[in-house]
């Protein structure tokens, strides 16, 4: 018996839905996971470092104290 010869054409992207969804799918998967990591990575690097010691004039608080 000869051996049925699949038609190339069905492993084309254009025509094969079922190969290019599949694709497709893992594409959109990869560039939200890229995108996410790179905010998360992005807000990492320019976290809020601490408390910054800030010298207060004597005249600007609550209770004002003047010479």
């Amino acid at each position: 018996m000869a051996q049925l010869e699949k038609d190339p054409r069905d492993k084309d992207f254009k025509r094969s839905w079922v190969n290019s969804s599949v694709f497709l799918f893992y594409l959109q998967v990869f560039c939200i996971m890229a995108f996410v990591l790179g905010g998360c990575y992005s807000l990492y690097t320019q976290r809020y470092k601490g408390k910054p010691k800030v010298e207060v004039p004597s005249n600007t608080l609550y209770t004002p104290q003047y010479k």
